[in-house]
């Protein structure tokens, strides 16, 4: 593991912390290849139910390592190359069947903006801020910006975003369904945690399949999501989480995971 990745079990919640604040956690090589162990790892622990990416020092992730990208000649398959190499465990975080809590204070920029919303939920604090800084530097969105902007805040306010490549700061991230919650600086982690270990009594299964399935949801047609739905609820219904749930509730005593407010 990258000594840049910072890992910290807290029950089944797993925090998963970019700790080169000298660097403003910029998104560089041993970042991202340290993240990419991270990911594959909590993926394969079953003792993991949640996750929770954060930053340090009021810096969740200033973006790409602009002195790495001058450095060398590469040529332009070579640049071509090492964007694809990303997509791999990048997808991986959007489709861990597990719920992932992004816990931002200060900026998530670039690389640092789409790793956010790479996850279920973003918590963030009152100093955050967000950028699609990319058009600033002439460059086009990458880390599965095209995804996944557009699927949380639409087709016009993405483009929008990427082509003025301006600041949003958390209330108006809120207003766009990015951020859900917003929160005081000393406030994020326990917001974060509580919600990560309120989830931990959830059935992580039944929530990894609906995942599953409400990514794919914008490019399935109606009777292939249906197809999905059966398949993914017959194997729901014969869990050994569900026919607990459904004893406790026949014996009216209490259910173990009983929902979460709205923040």
């Amino acid at each position: 593991m990258s000594k840049f990745i910072h890992i910290d079990n807290q029950g089944a919640t797993r925090i998963v912390r970019i700790n080169r604040p000298e660097r403003r956690n910029a998104f560089d090589l041993e970042v991202r290849q340290g993240l990419a162990e991270a990911i594959l790892d909590a993926r394969d622990d079953d003792s993991v139910k949640v996750v929770v990416l954060t930053g340090t020092d009021g810096v969740f992730c200033a973006g790409g390592d602009l002195k790495s990208l001058t450095e060398g000649e590469r040529t332009v398959y070579q640049d071509r190359d090492r964007i694809r190499r990303l997509h791999p465990w990048f997808r991986e975080l959007v489709n861990l069947e597990k719920p992932v809590i992004a816990a931002v204070d200060g900026p998530a920029f670039g690389a640092g903006f789409n790793l956010a919303l790479a996850c279920d939920f973003v918590i963030a604090t009152e100093r955050a801020r967000f950028c699609a800084v990319f058009g600033r530097i002439g460059l086009v969105p990458d880390l599965g910006g095209f995804f996944l902007l557009p699927r949380i805040v639409g087709l016009q306010r993405a483009k929008e975003l990427v082509f003025t490549a301006r600041e949003l700061p958390a209330a108006e991230a809120k207003e766009l369904g990015i951020a859900m919650q917003v929160v005081a600086p000393d406030a994020l982690m326990p917001a974060a945690l509580q919600l990560a270990q309120q989830l931990e009594s959830a059935s992580i299964e039944a929530i990894g399949m609906a995942k599953n399935i409400l990514n794919r949801s914008f490019n399935l047609d109606q009777d292939t999501l249906a197809e999905l739905e059966s398949s993914a609820q017959a194997v729901a219904r014969h869990s050994a989480y569900h026919a607990e749930a459904v004893g406790n509730f026949l014996g009216k005593r209490p259910l173990a995971f009983q929902g979460i407010a709205k923040p």
